[in-house]
């Protein structure tokens, strides 16, 4: 099997401190986190960033800010959301794009998130490969129903985005498809052979869903945006612990770590 590429999503948009002390909110606190959780194993680091406030933003700046405290502090891959948070414009949302990172997620189509409805028409996912492709940004398809796959191989058909694809099986979310292995299994057959892919398991799918990529072969995603306990009643203490344990797994599995030299080789960026 190829190495093993572990993605921290460091912070995400839904958390407050209220939630968790640990949520780094500052472009410092970001950036330090980034280098914990890659010291501790990470290869990628999936980022979104807060206003002075502490609330989401996709303000182009303050992902510069970021951006540029993590590259002096780790060599991992720099992946921006996209995705920003529920109810943000287009316009906001492609902003850190324009920075020219190595990767940005994209979100194959419109799903129920919680009480919300996170809208991705086709339209606006054409709008965002567009945009990534003019910018040379990988995207990492998102995908959180069974038929977003078929909305992402029908940017690859129009010539939108370009393989090898990478995908990003966002598993558990209320409202969309459920985190297991059947689902995963299903997902991960029905992707191109030359493809890879990661799974982020929400909440305490987190774990499970990253020990089965650990068996399958494909990548996994973990941290503080999608799982903020490391065991039920205990809050994990930063996104580090999350990594780690997951390195654990794999190592215990025969499975070893890809530096984010390697990760670049095996997803195609850089």
């Amino acid at each position: 099997m190829e190495k093993l590429i572990i993605t921290a999503a460091v912070v995400g948009a839904e958390l407050t401190r209220e939630d968790t002390p640990y949520l780094p909110l500052t472009p410092e606190e970001i950036a330090g986190e980034a280098r914990r959780a890659c010291e501790a194993g990470a290869s990628v680091v999936h980022l979104h960033a807060r206003d002075a406030e502490g609330r989401p933003t996709q303000d182009r700046e303050v992902y510069r800010e970021i951006v540029n405290r993590v590259r002096e502090r780790c060599e991992a891959v720099i992946q921006v959301s996209t995705g920003g948070a529920v109810g943000m414009s287009a316009e906001e949302r492609l902003q850190p794009v324009e920075l020219q990172p190595e990767m940005a997620s994209l979100t194959a189509g419109t799903v129920n998130f919680g009480d919300g409805v996170f809208l991705n028409p086709r339209d606006l996912m054409v709008r965002f490969a567009e945009a990534m492709k003019a910018h040379n940004v990988k995207p990492e398809l998102e995908i959180f129903d069974a038929g977003m796959v078929a909305n992402a191989l029908w940017l690859e058909k129009k010539g939108l985005v370009a393989p090898p694809l990478h995908f990003d099986f966002v598993l558990g979310v209320p409202g969309a498809l459920p985190a297991g292995v059947k689902n995963l299994l299903h997902l991960a057959e029905s992707i191109p052979s030359s493809s890879t892919w990661s799974v982020a398991g929400i909440g305490r799918h987190q774990l499970p869903m990253a020990a089965a990529a650990v068996l399958m072969g494909g990548h996994a995603r973990v941290g503080l945006e999608d799982n903020i306990f490391y065991r039920a009643g205990e809050l994990s203490r930063g996104n580090a612990p999350l990594v780690e344990r997951v390195v654990r797994v794999a190592r215990e599995l025969g499975r070893e770590i890809a530096a984010p030299a390697e990760a670049r080789s095996i997803l195609g960026v850089g």
